[in-house]
């Protein structure tokens, strides 16, 4: 519900009517600039200044009727009937004057919303839509693709979505999916003012949804999210150590296929190709002994390290990164009709190559009808796209590990996971600056199991009230949940649970 208010300029402000039950925070915020405004008019009594106040007071509550909430979505073009689920669609107004709209969906829990946790989930690019999540990877919904034929593409129900919890799933940083700015230079972000941005949409949604105020809170996302979602985390433990309102009942934050240190992250790419037998032996030894194990940082008058660097490059050129085992495909877009008649034509392609399934992504979220059931903002968006490369962004931080190893010192329940088949951000990398916190190992390398059949492997550590979990999912490439749906489904439900894995 948006916010109702009448202003009268007419010798003294009156704001006669102020209804927002789900803004207290715009009331309060209303109610001190109200009081300021009177003090000020008493003080002075030229009636141009009083104008001008007057203005601000009006352009303040136009700004919080934008800032407000989200709306109810009953039926989506492609789904056959009425949602069985609850979903909401809505902006959040960040910065001075909320020239930032952050768009977001919201997916109550199945279960027992009322007991079951909240997480607010990030993607990963910089600039890929929450929506990817939502159809691709744990959301409620999955493209019907063995049966798409050029129009509107088909919706179902997905079999493995995380109905365990409530979940926001939010487009960061501005730019992204349907989030948009009403400045130009407010496109202009880094990733310290996007976790920021982050943080303070959080507290804008929790008092706009105060229902979940009580409800144990926890941070999620993979990818790029690996490098703003510690520092969201981090922001949030300093809101509540400040007293801060609202107080968040934070529980921890999970994170798969992190990106984390620049470094570390790609320097584990050569090590991870020789254990999945992508190079020799006798490369891997050769690089090792050469490059001192330094493979990012090449100098050219190394002349055995930079041959070694290239072999390894020129073996792995033809594989593709995401999962080792996928075929490489040629990048799909709504702009490339080849992978859309693929898909049309010959839906068995849809199983080969991952990037066709993409294109359905662009084809829906771009249709008219789809955007008003969500409730987009008409002109405030071009083409959607699944992920915007055109940001404005700036990568300030190169390194997150000095924030989990600040967070390692606070009560907060932990998840890392990755998959073992990919050379994007790699498990061994991951591990590598897990093992850097210099926590104390709780429980030594083991499996743990899905159905019977080992899921992956796992490794538990700990400090005083914080525990951090490593797990490795069996068989899944970059974004393990896409992959291995069933498997990630048992992972996030012993997670949100404090079940061992």
């Amino acid at each position: 519900m948006g916010s109702t208010f009448l202003v009268k300029c007419t010798g003294k402000l009156e704001v006669t009517q102020v209804f927002s039950p789900q803004l207290p925070f715009f009331r309060i915020l209303l109610s001190a600039l109200t009081t300021r405004i009177m003090i000020e008019a008493t003080k002075r009594a030229e009636k141009w200044l009083f104008n001008i106040i007057c203005f601000h007071a009006f352009l303040l509550l136009v700004l919080t009727k934008i800032a407000a909430a989200g709306t109810t979505v009953s039926y989506l073009p492609g789904f056959d009937g009425e949602l069985p689920f609850k979903l909401q669609t809505g902006y959040i107004g960040v910065g001075e004057w909320n020239e930032s709209q952050l768009f977001y969906y919201f997916v109550e829990s199945q279960r027992n919303p009322e007991m079951d946790p909240l997480m607010l989930w990030l993607a990963g690019g910089p600039g890929c839509s929450t929506l990817f999540a939502i159809l691709y990877e744990q959301g409620p919904l999955v493209f019907d693709y063995a049966n798409f034929n050029g129009s509107l593409p088909i919706l179902h129900l997905n079999p493995y979505a995380w109905t365990q919890a409530n979940v926001i799933y939010l487009d960061q940083p501005v730019g992204t999916g349907f989030s948009y700015s009403t400045t130009q230079e407010n496109y202009h972000v880094d990733d310290t003012k996007s976790a920021a941005q982050t943080y303070e949409f959080l507290r804008k949604w929790l008092l706009e949804h105060p229902q979940y105020l009580t409800n144990k809170l926890f941070i999620g996302g993979n990818s790029y999210a690996g490098i703003p979602l510690p520092i969201v985390v981090q922001h949030i433990v300093n809101g509540n150590e400040a007293g801060l309102e609202p107080l968040m009942n934070l529980k921890g934050y999970t994170l798969g296929s992190p990106c984390t240190d620049h470094f570390i992250d790609f320097n584990s790419r050569l090590p991870a190709a020789y254990r999945l037998s992508l190079i020799s032996e006798e490369l891997y030894e050769y690089a090792k002994l050469h490059c001192g194990g330094d493979y990012v940082n090449v100098n050219s008058s190394n002349t055995e390290c930079a041959s070694a660097i290239n072999e390894y490059k020129e073996l792995v050129l033809q594989i593709e990164k995401d999962n080792i085992l996928d075929p490489i495909c040629q990048t799909a877009s709504l702009g490339t009709n080849e992978a859309r008649r693929q898909l049309e034509h010959e839906p068995e392609g849809a199983n080969s190559c991952k990037e066709y399934n993409y294109v359905l992504s662009e084809v829906w979220a771009n249709d008219r009808r789809v955007q008003e059931a969500l409730h987009v903002r008409e002109n405030t968006k071009g083409v959607w796209e699944r992920c915007n490369s055109s940001l404005a962004y700036t990568k300030t931080v190169r390194s997150s590990v000095e924030f989990h190893r600040n967070l390692s010192k606070k009560s907060l329940q932990v998840l890392i996971y990755s998959g073992d088949h990919e050379l994007i951000f790699t498990h061994i990398g991951t591990h590598n600056w897990v093992r850097t916190l210099n926590l104390t190992k709780d429980e030594n390398w083991r499996a743990w199991f899905v159905d019977g059949q080992v899921a992956g492997f796992t490794e538990k550590y700990i400090n005083g009230d914080y525990t951090l979990i490593f797990a490795t999912v069996k068989g899944a490439g970059h974004v393990p949940t896409e992959y291995k749906p069933n498997e990630c489904l048992a992972l996030m439900d012993r997670f949100f649970g404090y079940y061992p894995l």
